[in-house]
């Protein structure tokens, strides 16, 4: 399976958000403006796609590699290192947001320190080792992950917008909606699915 079809896939058939529904709690919180969803879905890329990179690094050059010589099975510590290093790159991505952009920082808010427990950004670490990723396809399906994340968030935004000068009864206002929509949206992307699909 080439990248190219990797990242197609990990962006419109096995999106992480509307496939395997990872990474909701911020899509959620920050969807209501389009300015906020591009600045985090923007962060996700980022953080996704070298977090994904480095942690195949550590994964296959440290713990697999050192097995042998230690005579124990290292991988048990993949989630604790996993978790490391998308900790140090989201405080990068913070510093660099909060120094240039302040006002995306400000809009982001708690939500910008919370994509270090993105479940989406983990996710993506995990996949990789269980599909048994080369560095080039994981690095694909990171960057693809990210993309098909910050697409959904993004069109999650535009709706919501629109929302605002729709008349929604009662029972519908509020997260009740939003998670309607994110259905739809799910389904809407399950179309593609007869194009290519990633296991």
């Amino acid at each position: 399976m080439t990248t190219l079809i990797i990242i197609v896939a990990a962006i419109f058939t096995n999106n992480i958000l509307l496939a395997s529904f990872l990474g909701m709690c911020s899509f959620l919180a920050c969807s209501a403006k389009i300015e906020t969803a591009l600045g985090l879905g923007a962060a996700v890329i980022f953080v996704m796609t070298c977090t994904t990179a480095i942690n195949y690094g550590i994964y296959y050059g440290v713990l697999v590699e050192n097995a042998p010589l230690l005579k124990t099975d290292l991988t048990y510590l993949q989630f604790i290192i996993f978790i490391a290093v998308i900790a140090a790159f989201v405080q990068f991505v913070e510093m660099f947001v909060e120094r240039f952009s302040p006002a995306l920082y400000h809009a982001l808010g708690i939500f910008l320190p919370l994509i270090t427990v993105n479940c989406a950004i983990l996710g993506a670490s995990l996949f990789m080792i269980i599909r048994r990723y080369s560095l080039a396809q994981s690095v694909g399906f990171g960057f693809g992950g990210g993309v098909g994340w910050a697409l959904a968030i993004t069109l999650m935004a535009g709706l919501r917008q629109k929302m605002g000068y729709s008349h929604i009864p009662k029972p519908f206002q509020g997260v009740a909606i939003i998670m309607i929509i994110t259905g739809v949206m799910a389904m809407a992307f399950m179309g593609f699915a007869g194009m290519v699909s990633i296991q």
